[in-house]
C-alpha cells in the first residue's frame, strides 16, 4: 500500500517538474486562454439563464400535458406546479382515485395546484375521522373543491366545533358536510351566526335549532337581510303569524330555500288565479308548505281539467277543493278516479260524488279498504240513507273503531235520534258531555251540523306531532297516489 502511494506521489511529481513537450514558452499567465467553467471543475455551476431556460422548458412540458387532459394551463399561471411531467401524472392519478374525473379537473383546474402530501391528505384524513363516506367525497369535491386548498386548524375544525356547539349529534355532522359541503369555507362571525339568531328570535326553540340545522344546513349560508326575512315577512303578509311561521320552519326547513321571486310569489299569484280566495292563503301555506315550492301553475291546470272532467266539479268548487285539502294539487288521476269509482259503487250518483268532494276532498285521499268497511257499518248497522253521507262525507275520515262504532252504539243505547255531524264533529269530551243528556236540542244539532275541515286538518296535524295518533286511522300512508 506504501509503495503504491509513492508511486503515484512520484508520477505526480515527474509530470509537474517535465518541461512542455511543444518546445513553446508558456508566456505571461494574462495571454493563456482561459478554460471553460464547465469542462475545468467538478464543481461548475450553471448560468442563470440556463437553469431559467430549464424550468420554462420543464414548464412547458407539464403545459402540454395539462392540455392534453382538457385542461388551461393558464388557469394555474400563479401556482406552484410539479416541475416534472412525472410529478404532475401522480398529483392527477391521486385525483382520479378520488372520484374526480378530467370534467371536474377541468371545471376546477386549481385542484392540480394543491399538493397531495401538504394540502389534499390532511384534509382528506381529517374529513375521514370525521365519518364523511368515501362514497361521498367526489360529490363533496366536486361542490366545493375549495377545500383542498384549506388549512384544517384554521378553516375546518372551527365549523366542526361550531356545529358541535349547535347540539349537532357527533353521528350528524358529516351528513351535514356531506349535504353542504360549501359550509367548510364560512366564517363563524358571518352568515352560520346570524341565521341561527334570526330564526330563534323568530322562535324556532333553540333546543331544536340542531335538527333544522341537521336537515337543511343551507340555512347557515342564508343571508337573513336578503334571503330568510323577505320570506318571513312575504309569508307574514298573507296572513301567517310569526309563530306559525317558526312552527313551519322547525318541521320543514327546507321551504327555506323556495325562491322567493322566482317561485314563493308566483304560486301564491297562481292559486288565487285559480279561484282560492285571499283570506284562505294563510291556512293553506299551514297545510301544505311543499306548495310554495312545486311548480304548481302547471299542476294547477291539470288537477283543474281533471276535476272538472271526471268529477264533474266547478272552477269556483275547485278553489274550494284546494283550499280545505291543497294535497289535491299533487294528487295522481288513477287513485281519485278509484276512489269516485268506489263512491259511485256504493250507490252515489256522480254529482253527489262531486258534492262530496268539494265539501271533503280528503275522500280522495282515503284507504280504499277501510273505507269500505265504514260504509258497510254505516249501511247494516246505523241503516242511514245514503243523503246523509253526501251532507257530511267526512264520516269517512274518523276512524271506524275508535270513534264511529263506540259513538253510535252510545247514541242508539239512549235511544237518541241525532245527524251524523252531532254524533261525529265533536271531542271526545264534548261526546261524553253530550251522553249527559236526557233530550238533543235542535238549535245544538243545528249548529254542529257544518263540518269544520281546517280543525279536522289541526287536530290530525297535532296528533301527528305527539307522535300519537291512532292505530285506525283511515288515511293511507301511500306516496304512490300522488303526483311526483
Amino acid at each position: 500500500m506504501k509503495s503504491l502511494f509513492l508511486r503515484l506521489s512520484a508520477s505526480v511529481s515527474t509530470s509537474a517538474s517535465s518541461p512542455p513537450r511543444s518546445g513553446r514558452s508558456p508566456g505571461p499567465a494574462h495571454a493563456r486562454p482561459r478554460p471553460s467553467p464547465l469542462t475545468s471543475s467538478l464543481y461548475a455551476r450553471p448560468s442563470l439563464l440556463d437553469m431559467e431556460r430549464g424550468r420554462t422548458a420543464r414548464r412547458a412540458d407539464v403545459d402540454a400535458f395539462l392540455a392534453s387532459l382538457g385542461v388551461d394551463p393558464g388557469e394555474l399561471a400563479g401556482f406552484e406546479v410539479p416541475v416534472t411531467v412525472d410529478v404532475m401524472r401522480e398529483r392527477v392519478e391521486f385525483l382520479y382515485s378520488l372520484g374526480l374525473s378530467n370534467d371536474d379537473l377541468t371545471a376546477y383546474p386549481l385542484a392540480l395546484g394543491c399538493s397531495v402530501r401538504k394540502n389534499m391528505v390532511p384534509v382528506l384524513d381529517y374529513l375521514g375521522k370525521l365519518g364523511v363516506r368515501q362514497d361521498s367525497l367526489p360529490d363533496l369535491l366536486r361542490r366545493y373543491p375549495q377545500v383542498l386548498h384549506a388549512s384544517v386548524v384554521v378553516d375546518l375544525a372551527p365549523v366542526v366545533k361550531y356545529l358541535q356547539g349547535m347540539d349537532v349529534r357527533p353521528g350528524d355532522v358529516p351528513r351535514v358536510l356531506e349535504r353542504y359541503p360549501e359550509l367548510l369555507g364560512f366564517k363563524l362571525e358571518g352568515t352560520m351566526s346570524t341565521s341561527v339568531a334570526y330564526l330563534v328570535g323568530l322562535g324556532v326553540p333553540r333546543r331544536h335549532i340542531s335538527s333544522v340545522i341537521t336537515r337543511f344546513p343551507e340555512l347557515l349560508g342564508m343571508r337573513v337581510g336578503k334571503i330568510i326575512k323577505p320570506f318571513v315577512e312575504h309569508l307574514e303578509g298573507i296572513g301567517l303569524q310569526r309563530s306559525a311561521i317558526a312552527r313551519i320552519i322547525e318541521k320543514k326547513p327546507y321551504i327555506l330555500g323556495f325562491g322567493l321571486e322566482d317561485k314563493v310569489k308566483p304560486n301564491i299569484e297562481a292559486l288565487l288565479e285559480f279561484g282560492v280566495r285571499k283570506e284562505t292563503l294563510a291556512s293553506i301555506v299551514a297545510q301544505y308548505p311543499d306548495i310554495l315550492g312545486i311548480e304548481l301553475r302547471d299542476k294547477l291546470v291539470a288537477q283543474q281539467i281533471l276535476f272538472e272532467s271526471s268529477i264533474l266539479v266547478s272552477d269556483e268548487d275547485f278553489g274550494r277543493v284546494i283550499e280545505r285539502m291543497p294535497q289535491a294539487i299533487s294528487l295522481g288521476r288513477a287513485a281519485a278516479l278509484k276512489h269516485v269509482n268506489l263512491l259511485t259503487a256504493c250507490g252515489f250518483l256522480l254529482s253527489q260524488v262531486s258534492k262530496m268532494v268539494v265539501a271533503c276532498p280528503h275522500l280522495l285521499a282515503l284507504n280504499m279498504d277501510i273505507m269500505e268497511m265504514s260504509f258497510e257499518y254505516f249501511q247494516n248497522e246505523m241503516e242511514r240513507d245514503l243523503e246523509e253521507l253526501v251532507e257530511f262525507p267526512a264520516f269517512f275520515t274518523y276512524g271506524l273503531e275508535s270513534t264511529v262504532r263506540p259513538r253510535h252504539q252510545m247514541v242508539a243505547k239512549k235511544g237518541f235520534t241525532c245527524s251524523l255531524a252531532w254524533l261525529l264533529n265533536c271531542s271526545d269530551a264534548k261526546f261524553d258531555e253530550r251522553m249527559k243528556y236526557d233530550t238533543i236540542g235542535i238549535e245544538e244539532m243545528e249548529a254542529e251540523d257544518s263540518f269544520n275541515m281546517n280543525a279536522s286538518s289541526q287536530q290530525v296535524e297535532d296528533e301527528e306531532e305527539d307522535e300519537d295518533l291512532d292505530e285506525d286511522s283511515d288515511y293511507e300512508d301511500n306516496d304512490d297516489d300522488f303526483i311526483e
